[in-house]
């Protein structure tokens, strides 16, 4: 067990000078790293901070139900039970209101004062209508489950219109999968990037160091102790790009926060973007280490057979 700790210790140290002597090129590999993980991770930033959002929002859609205009009141009376049976076979909670024509005439002409126009028509032309108050969608994925509730509302007899008031609820649906979808595609295509420069970048070192690898060879050096440390060096350099990375985006978020506080103010909104979690944080430091590992892998495998 000491002599795997040495063995690692040693690679350690020598992974943290190999990276360090060339201190102008180390630092440039650095930025151009930084630059690729910090999209992907204010990316995540944004959608981190916009999820909960969008997840409190009231997710009450609004189902009126238009009855036919030559509806008998007892019928259209009737209508209410069928409609909480299938409010119920939809294993769907909410409340369910009855407006009869006059009711909503009513409500229209103290809105909009149109009665002299009803007058004129010599009768209400509207119809007699339910409204059915869902409740319990605790988030936006919940609401999807609607829409064959209406579909059985549509069907029942002396309905002649379904209209379901949730439109913008499946639209922020939309757009929430469209901003993860194209995050992944992001961070995958960033992601690759940072493999290949770290992939040149321990290139280049293993090419530098050539005669000390065939040297350390001949004297009985295995394959894994000549490795080790170009491994730990990709590991460090994509670890130290990924501590960067965060930072500026973290530090990026207060001259951010400045600039919407005027604007949410407006809408009466206490809204800010927050700082990644401690959590996050390390998921993608370590994703950040695992990069350069995976960079320091395929390019120490490709050197070292050559130099074999």
């Amino acid at each position: 067990m000491k002599n795997w700790l040495r063995l690692h210790a040693y690679a350690l140290a020598g992974a943290w000078r190999h990276i360090r002597a060339p201190r102008g090129g180390f630092l440039l590999n650095v930025a151009v790293i930084a630059i690729a993980l910090m999209l992907p991770f204010a990316g995540l930033t944004l959608l981190e901070n916009i999820r909960p959002v969008s997840q409190q929002l009231v997710v009450e859609p609004e189902i009126s139900l238009f009855l036919k205009a030559d509806t008998p009141r007892e019928q259209a009376n009737a209508l209410a039970a069928p409609i909480r049976r299938a409010l119920k076979e939809a294993d769907l909670q909410g409340n369910l209101e009855f407006i009869p024509r006059e009711k909503a005439l009513n409500t229209l002409d103290a809105r909009t004062g149109v009665a002299a126009a009803v007058e004129a028509l010599g009768a209400n032309p509207l119809p007699d209508a339910y409204v059915l108050k869902l409740s319990g969608l605790d988030n936006v994925a919940q609401a999807a489950r609607t829409d064959a509730l209406v579909t059985r509302l549509q069907a029942l007899q002396g309905v002649d219109h379904v209209q379901l008031d949730s439109a913008w609820v499946k639209r922020l649906a939309a757009v929430m999968q469209v901003l993860q979808l194209a995050l992944l595609l992001l961070a995958i295509t960033l992601g690759t990037v940072v493999v290949a420069v770290v992939f040149n970048t321990i290139r280049l070192q293993v090419l530098h160091q050539s005669e000390e690898i065939v040297l350390s060879k001949l004297v009985g050096a295995s394959n894994a102790f000549v490795c080790r440390p170009f491994y730990y060096a990709g590991a460090f350099l994509g670890l130290i790009a990924g501590m960067v990375a965060l930072g500026l985006v973290t530090l990026g978020l207060y001259p951010l926060n400045q600039a919407l506080a005027d604007v949410v103010q407006l809408y009466g909104s206490q809204f800010r973007l927050a700082p990644l979690s401690a959590q996050v944080w390390l998921g993608l430091l370590c994703a950040s280490a695992a990069l350069g590992w995976i960079g320091a892998l395929l390019s120490v495998k490709r050197s070292i057979g050559r130099l074999a």
